[in-house]
């Protein structure tokens, strides 16, 4: 299969993996699966208890990604096997998505142990999509190919979510028992809508160049790769800054994204408001994103990355005194208009800093990052909110991640990243 750069059919056939796996992050991460484990698979728990046991699987999943990440995109460069590594933590993610429609009522532990088995394959395939933007896309077009990917993830992530949302609500419309039965059979939608979206990419998306090693030669070379490439960050001092920068104000904006829903049962607010506010945060994503990539090609993606932390700082001191349902939907409408924004340009703008032939290697190195810093967050929130006896607090914390985010953001200088980066092409 030939390369296809800034063809347009192998650009939304990549893009179309995000309208997939977000429905993970939707009905999931962020909605069903934090309200299902609370009240039903952790029914008669306290909700502090409940909490904090939603926070270590959550950092129990990225402490795993880790672990795994630098190597794999390491292995997967050597290989020409991005792709073959993307299907198999597709299937993964999928199975154990699936999985969860036959935990009983009251059994959280399989219930955490599922989550965090479909966790690890939504965060390690996420590895090799991003490593494969520049088998889609020029430099010149990472802001606006990237900011696709994350709006159609908005949008795709969105429309079962609604459908999902509406079983719950209205479950007789669907001839169903009960909202309970309701939630179980959205774990399965899910499992569908991800696999489905999965296969554009696998017809219409070329395997960048590699080594052409394979088995145990790849592996002892993308051993060698991964110790060579640290000390490659270690003279690409822009992307050990950005990674820095990175890995502060992803984990603020993880943590938000996870543990937003516990957080408002925790403060007494009705569940389907709490779902219904997702929503809203969807639809208002998907423009939201393409509009930040708009920007990022105009101004910058720095710009654009410093406009979202300084409106997440605003979310969380509002938050934190937040009383009202109505406030809640407020918030969700603003927090849709900066998180696919500041995703997309993360990723397009560390696209720009690291050598195009290592992209997996390098984007292992990003995810890996990323999930250390959530490994920090829920778990801190939710230890906040268990000793203290009060979720509010916990968010506060927050702003400190936030602010050291910018300050490194500050220090990485774009032009001159771009150029040691071709140096080791």
């Amino acid at each position: 299969m030939e390369r296809h750069v800034d063809n347009k059919k192998s650009v939304y056939a990549w893009a179309l993996y995000d309208w997939g796996n977000s429905a993970f992050a939707t009905t999931v991460m962020a909605g069903f699966f934090p309200l299902f484990f609370k009240q039903y698979w952790s029914a008669g728990s306290d909700v502090t208890e409940s909490t904090f046991q939603l926070g270590v699987a959550n950092s129990l999943a990225s402490l795993l990604i880790i672990f795994i990440a630098p190597a794999l995109g390491a292995i997967a460069d050597q290989g020409r096997v991005r792709k073959g590594f993307l299907y198999a933590f597709t299937a993964l993610g999928v199975g154990m998505t699936g999985g969860l429609y036959f935990v009983a009522q009251g059994d959280w532990l399989l219930a955490a142990l599922l989550y965090v088995g479909a966790s690890i394959g939504f965060f390690a395939s996420l590895i090799f999509y991003d490593a494969l933007i520049v088998a889609v896309a020029s430099p010149a077009r990472y802001d606006r190919v990237s900011a696709l990917g994350f709006a159609l993830g908005y949008l795709g992530g969105g429309l079962l979510f609604a459908v999902n949302v509406t079983m719950t609500l209205k479950p007789h419309w669907f001839g169903l028992a009960g909202a309970a039965e309701a939630v179980r059979i959205s774990f399965l939608t899910v499992a569908v809508w991800w696999t489905l979206f999965t296969l554009p990419l696998a017809w219409w998306v070329a395997e960048p160049p590699g080594t052409g090693r394979a088995g145990m030669a790849a592996v002892t070379g993308g051993f060698r790769q991964l110790r060579d490439t640290f000390r490659e960050i270690r003279r690409l001092r822009h992307v050990g800054l950005f990674l820095l920068a990175y890995w502060c104000y992803i984990d603020a904006v993880d943590t938000i994204i996870r543990m937003a829903v516990d957080y408002g049962l925790a403060i007494g607010l009705a569940a389907d408001s709490l779902i219904v506010a997702l929503l809203i945060t969807q639809f208002v994503g998907f423009p939201a994103a393409v509009i930040f990539g708009r920007l990022g090609e105009r101004y910058g993606p720095k710009a654009g990355i410093y406009v979202a932390i300084f409106v997440y700082c605003l979310v969380v001191l509002w938050a934190a005194r937040m009383e009202s349902e109505a406030e809640f939907y407020v918030l969700a409408v603003v927090i849709g208009l900066v998180q696919g924004g500041i995703q997309s340009l993360s990723r397009s703008l560390y696209a720009r800093l690291i050598p195009a032939d290592k992209s997996a290697e390098f984007f292992g190195f990003y995810n890996m990052l990323g999930k250390f810093a959530a490994v920090v967050g829920p778990i801190m929130v939710g230890w906040v909110s268990l000793a203290s006896g009060e979720p509010r607090l916990s968010l506060l914390s927050l702003l400190v991640l936030f602010a050291l985010g910018a300050w490194f953001l500050s220090r990485v200088d774009l032009t001159q990243g771009r150029r040691m980066a071709r140096e080791l092409e």
